[in-house]
Formats: structure tokens, C-alpha cells, sequence
């Protein structure tokens, strides 16, 4: 999205906050002078990206409005205000399947890839799949490319803990430390940001108990198994 729309062009809801009756409301507003969490994002942005997270856990209220949206290309805002998305890129994501492709370890991916479709067709409604345009399978994340998604946590939460005062680098093995703890067999990257954040804002707050400031590199305590700050320079 950032390579056609421009940066800060997708906007992401996790739809596993969308799962009671009132959840249509909390997207398209409660009254006239409330155009919801979506009405906001499409005021803001005319074009871009919208992603919703974990379609499976939303409300049927909440799919009959994207049944509604897919087919009409629009959306009706409680201010009254119609929104059309003819400027904008819709994704969905699942983790439908993905228990069964664990026990799939040594298969081809196109196997992998037949029994989650099949898997999706059972479960969502088939007339919200029939509207997709395009389908994706995406393969498990390499120890690579977990690595990068990880270095790009971190990178996030050192740089607005340096915009608070503390000045902190990682080790390599530091990094490898989060990557274990951070990545799920089943639900990949997810729960990375949570780990990463609650790692390194508990070294900040032990650093700052014990030493009053917090400078220096974040290495692996070994004895207790978390991040802790360390006078030592990043080793290259």
C-alpha cells in the first residue's frame, strides 16, 4: 500500500473486537454526528488500504456489511454520508485451517494450500468467498524473514523509547531471543509486537529501579530468561 497509496495508507481492524451485535455500530457510528471507526478512516483517507484481521470471529451483522460492501462497492455512514471504495484495496485475513496445515509439516504447499481453501470454503459463507477477488495461502514464515519482521519491532519500540530518553541498542542475541519468544507455531508474527514491547519496556523499568537511567545494550539474562540492559557496546 505504501508503494501506490503513499506511507500511513492502511488502516487495519482487528475483527476480533467485532463480535457482538453492537459491532456494526462501532465501524459505521451510533448517531448522526458519528461516522464510526470506518466512516473516520475513509474521511481521512479517499484511497488506500483496509485491512480487517481474523474474519472468522466477526459478528454476522458485521459480515452482512461486507457482503453489502463487495457488492455495491459503498458503505452508508450513520451521518448519512456515502462512502465508495472505488480508491481503495480490501483484504481479509484468516487463520482458518491453520491447525490442520500444522499437522502438515512435510507436505508440498500445494497441498497446504487445497486443504486451507477447502478448509475457508467450509467455514465463511459462501457467498462472502464467491465476492473475493483473489484468494492467498501464504507459506510459513521462514526464520529469515522472522528475523526482519522482528528487527522491524524492534527498531519501532527503540525508537519511541529513545523519544522518551532511553537510548537503547540489541545484540544479536538478543534479537534471535525475541524471535523464539515472539513467534507462534500457529499464529506466526502476532503475538511479536506484544513480546518485543513487554521485553523491552520490563529492562527499561528494572534499569531504572536499580541505576535511575537507562543507557546501553540490551543483552539476554540467561538466569531468569528475559532482556536486561547492559553497559556493553552492540557487538557487529
Amino acid at each position: 500500500t505504501a508503494q501506490v497509496f503513499g506511507p500511513d495508507r492502511l488502516a487495519t481492524f482487528d475483527l476480533s473486537e467485532y463480535q457482538d451485535a453492537s459491532a456494526v455500530n462501532k465501524l459505521l457510528g451510533e448517531n448522526r454526528s458519528d461516522p464510526g471507526l470506518l466512516g473516520r478512516v475513509l474521511e481521512r483517507h479517499p484511497t488506500g488500504g483496509l485491512l480487517f484481521d481474523e474474519i472468522e470471529k466477526a459478528h454476522s451483522l458485521v459480515l452482512d456489511l461486507f457482503l453489502q460492501v463487495l457488492w455495491r462497492g459503498c458503505v452508508t455512514v450513520a451521518t448519512g454520508r456515502t462512502f465508495t471504495f472505488g480508491g481503495h484495496v480490501l483484504g481479509f485475513t484468516s487463520n482458518v485451517g491453520a491447525a490442520e496445515t500444522m499437522r502438515m509439516d512435510h507436505s508440498r504447499f500445494a497441498s497446504v494450500e487445497q486443504a486451507t481453501l477447502r478448509r475457508v470454503g467450509q467455514t465463511l459463507r459462501p457467498e462472502f468467498v464467491a465476492r473475493l477477488d483473489e484468494q492467498l495461502v501464504f507459506a510459513r514464515l521462514g526464520p529469515d524473514v522472522q528475523r526482519e519482521i522482528c528487527a522491524l519491532e524492534v527498531r519501532r519500540e527503540t525508537e519511541r523509547l529513545r523519544g522518551l530518553g532511553y537510548d537503547l541498542d540489541l545484540s544479536r542475541e538478543a534479537l534471535e531471543f525475541l524471535v523464539r519468544e515472539g513467534f507462534h507455531p500457529q499464529l506466526g508474527a502476532r503475538p511479536l509486537r506484544k513480546t518485543v514491547e513487554r521485553q523491552l519496556q520490563n529492562a527499561v523499568m528494572r534499569q531504572l529501579f536499580s541505576h535511575g537511567t537507562v543507557a546501553g545494550c540490551l543483552v539476554i539474562d540467561q538466569s531468569v530468561g528475559c532482556l536486561v540492559v547492559s553497559g556493553m557496546t552492540r557487538d557487529t
